[in-house]
């Protein structure tokens, strides 16, 4: 029997209405602990070099607050020599390096890691052996799944965004297919397979009819429907709808 696909749950625009007006509200770390109590298995952060949401002191408490849980924190990072520091010094679970660009306004691909292994190698390597589980957030192609196992990774997280966005029938089920498709080389290739970006009540389930997945996370929407329903109900909901996957 297939193992419960983990739920990681994402904070980070929690963090972006706080600093719309400054102060401490809404706490991202209190959105962790009522993540963590309505059913997630783990707590996603992205320390934006420009920290527009997210901060530093956040990773310092959230990094706290996961370890007295006992609950992973998955610390998303640029590939920088600053973001690798901040990753040893605090050693969250997992450290999932993702593409940054100051311009765009959230995530818009997946990281480029075929062409780009001499520099991603030596941050994989090093967040290793420092004991960090390496992800790399990337698109479902062969060329990008066979760098990710090149530099080291233990596993790969594909970018969904253009599955939930497509609207055209038969677009989304090809793009579907690419993400079954890449599932499978990762596996034969020893990558855990994850996925996220964009996903809701309907797109999460569907991803988890590809065998191969074994977590998702989900941020941006979960963080949006708790206006209307609260953190809590929203999680909760997301993962039954995981649960009744078929």
């Amino acid at each position: 029997m297939r193992e419960r696909v983990r739920l990681g749950v994402n904070i980070d625009h929690v963090a972006t209405v706080r600093n719309a007006r400054g102060g401490a509200h809404p706490d991202p770390a209190r959105a962790a602990e009522t993540a963590l109590t309505a059913g997630a298995d783990g707590i996603t952060a992205h320390l934006r070099e420009d920290r527009r949401h997210i901060t530093d002191a956040d990773i310092g408490v959230l990094s706290a607050l996961c370890a007295r849980a006992g609950k992973p924190l998955n610390f998303e990072m640029a590939v920088t020599d600053e973001m690798l520091s901040i990753a040893l010094r605090h050693r969250p679970h997992a450290a999932c390096l993702v593409p940054e660009r100051r311009e765009e306004v959230t995530t818009e691909g997946g990281l480029a890691v075929a062409g780009q292994e001499a520099r991603i190698k030596p941050v994989a390597q090093a967040l290793t052996e420092a004991g960090i589980r390496v992800s790399l957030f990337i698109e479902p192609s062969e060329a990008q799944v066979e760098a990710a196992a090149a530099v080291g990774a233990q596993v790969v997280e594909f970018h969904t965004g253009r599955y939930c966005h497509l609207t055209d029938p038969g677009e989304r089920e090809v793009e579907f297919e690419r993400l079954a498709a890449a599932a499978a080389q990762a596996d034969i290739l020893g990558l855990e397979v994850h996925a996220g970006h964009g996903l809701d009540y309907e797109t999460a389930p569907r991803m988890l009819v590809i065998p191969e997945i074994r977590e998702l996370n989900i941020g941006h929407f979960l963080i949006g429907e708790s206006i209307f329903v609260g953190l809590d109900t929203a999680i909760r909901r997301m993962r039954a709808a995981m649960d009744s996957a078929k």
